[in-house]
């Protein structure tokens, strides 16, 4: 099956590859398999590669050193004992809650003779490793958090605070704060019932890679689009400016428009987290002059009547006061072009 799948995909490999070294770069391994060209060579030797192993080996340790991990991964001394490392990294999988059924079904002793199965591996482990550092504020050998990882705490921060839960401990490690979330999300779940997800197939890492480039795209289009409005907001305010009035009142005005102002950003907050956590319910579209959405977007300046002197802006078609245009009929024969061909043709006689 997997050969199969790698002949459909040439490039999986190659993903699954490009990801394995990036993260083993970030969780600061520096051994033999530092290079992609030694990483692949021992991946395609699977379980029977004692450099291979070694490597999982310190991934699990890792890992158990900030997690409640219980099971655990005997170095080997050679192919002889592949077996038994895939027995025990079996167990490892199935305490971690492996969601790629490559890794988790099948013959226990035959998992690890793919290469993708390998690197696939090595990227399950080194995610759950990056995971549980980040829950468990232990920090990276390399230097500032990344990005990605600053996202991740940021996440999880909102969650903490939609749960009301206590605020997250350095010395609390990620599996008993993953059990902690999930009992609580499951109790809620039963008072206040929830549709399915939107999103219900497990994406490939490649299609990952796809779908955040998507994500990025939209990104750049809606930060084009609010700083459109943002413009047109700012030029539409300039303009009440003009008149002798707002002169007078510009100060008092100046300080209710101003923190509107700075409240308006261009970056979007929806984040790829927004994507797994979208339900069904959400992709009903509802019109604006739906009565039940109207009662959620009403404010009060539409409860506003406008009484006295109100300048009249017109606008009414019915209401327009002569005169009116005329139209005259159409004549025969186009009219002034007959007439310029006539001139033409006499001054050529």
């Amino acid at each position: 099956m997997e050969s199969q799948r790698e002949e459909e995909e040439p490039g999986y490999r190659e993903i699954l590859l490009t990801q394995a070294a990036g993260l083993l770069r970030e969780l600061g391994y520096s051994g033999p398999l530092s290079e992609e060209g030694a990483l692949l060579d021992s991946c395609e030797l699977g379980a029977a590669c004692q450099r291979f192993t070694a490597l999982c080996v310190w991934l699990v340790s890792e890992l158990k050193s900030v997690s409640y991990l219980v099971e655990n991964v005997s170095p080997t001394e050679g192919p002889a004992d592949a077996e038994t490392f895939q027995l025990e990294m079996s167990g490892v999988m199935n305490e971690l809650h492996c969601p790629y059924s490559s890794l988790i079904t099948g013959n226990v002793t035959s998992r690890l003779h793919s290469p993708s199965n390998c690197l696939q591996l090595l990227v399950f482990l080194s995610t759950e490793l990056e995971a549980a550092r980040i829950l468990g504020l232990h920090s990276i050998p390399s230097s500032e958090p990344t990005d990605q990882q600053q996202d991740i705490l940021y996440e999880l921060e909102l969650i903490r605070k939609a749960l009301e839960l206590p605020e997250i401990s350095s010395e609390v490690p990620v599996t008993p704060l993953i059990k902690q979330l999930e009992d609580k999300i499951t109790a809620l779940c039963t008072v206040v019932p929830m549709s399915p997800p939107l999103l219900k197939t497990e994406l490939r890492p490649e299609q990952w890679a796809i779908l955040q480039e998507l994500h990025w795209a939209m990104l750049k289009e809606y930060e084009c689009r609010m700083r459109m409005l943002i413009t047109r907001f700012d030029v539409t305010v300039q303009s009440f400016h003009w008149s002798e009035r707002a002169k007078v009142q510009g100060p008092s005005m100046n300080d209710v428009f101003w923190p509107i102002r700075k409240a308006l950003v261009t970056e979007s907050p929806i984040t790829m987290a927004h994507l797994l956590a979208a339900r069904e319910d959400y992709s009903r579209i509802v019109h604006t002059c739906n009565a039940a959405f109207c009662q959620k977007t009403r404010s009060s300046i539409q409860k506003v009547l406008m009484t006295g002197d109100v300048p009249d802006r017109g606008g009414r078609p019915n209401e327009i006061e002569p005169p009116m245009p005329s139209w005259g009929d159409r004549k025969e024969g186009g009219g002034g072009r007959q007439k310029w061909g006539k001139k033409n043709k006499r001054r050529k006689n």
